[in-house]
């Protein structure tokens, strides 16, 4: 295979975007979350596309808020080890939900010829759909991965409290179709 068709295979792969699954996703602040498996998923999916040679891409939340404990310069900030990035994986760090706000995430995917993203992280609710919805609205061609997304528990305006997986599975409702398909991982693997 020439450098021309070896360089066309890997741009047709889609990205695995990994979005802050950071030590500080376990602080007690954050409350009751679902999907206890998430971690274990996102860790088959990134062997997979290792495998495969195939594009990983981590997003790291670095907090501005006080008190936050995605802040750069806390030690919760560091990635799980199930999500560890490996030499040679590109690392973009966010202080907004979304992944493409105020960094270069898009047009370094753009650069590098990447228009399909599997998405995956934590929250589901909050950084996983602004960024899911930002990648649609750009015109990525884009996938959710349920399960191996978390969120926690949320209360409303109303007081009413709603079960994590609750808020996981409205959220997912909201960004399949318009913005993404979602998909389970076992799917997602048969993608690289």
């Amino acid at each position: 295979m020439g450098p021309c068709a070896s360089l066309c295979a890997e741009m047709s792969q889609p990205v695995l975007v990994i979005i802050d699954v950071q030590t500080a996703a376990d602080d007690p602040k954050w409350g009751p979350r679902n999907n206890p498996e998430a971690e274990t998923c996102i860790a088959a999916l990134l062997a997979a596309w290792r495998n495969a040679e195939a594009p990983v891409w981590h997003i790291r939340h670095d907090s501005v808020e006080p008190g936050s404990p995605y802040r750069p310069e806390l030690p919760t900030n560091a990635f799980k080890p199930q999500s560890m990035p490996q030499a040679g994986e590109p690392v973009t760090g966010k202080t907004t939900n979304s992944a493409f706000i105020g960094t270069d995430f898009e047009n370094l995917l753009k650069q590098a010829g990447h228009n399909k993203l599997v998405m995956c992280g934590v929250q589901t609710n909050n950084c996983v759909e602004s960024s899911v919805r930002h990648a649609g609205n750009l015109g990525f061609e884009t996938y959710v991965v349920a399960d191996a997304c978390w969120t926690s528990d949320k209360r409303d305006l109303t007081g009413r409290l709603w079960p994590a997986e609750d808020v996981h599975q409205l959220s997912l409702a909201k960004m399949h179709g318009e913005y993404a398909e979602v998909i389970d991982s076992a799917t997602a693997i048969t993608m690289v």
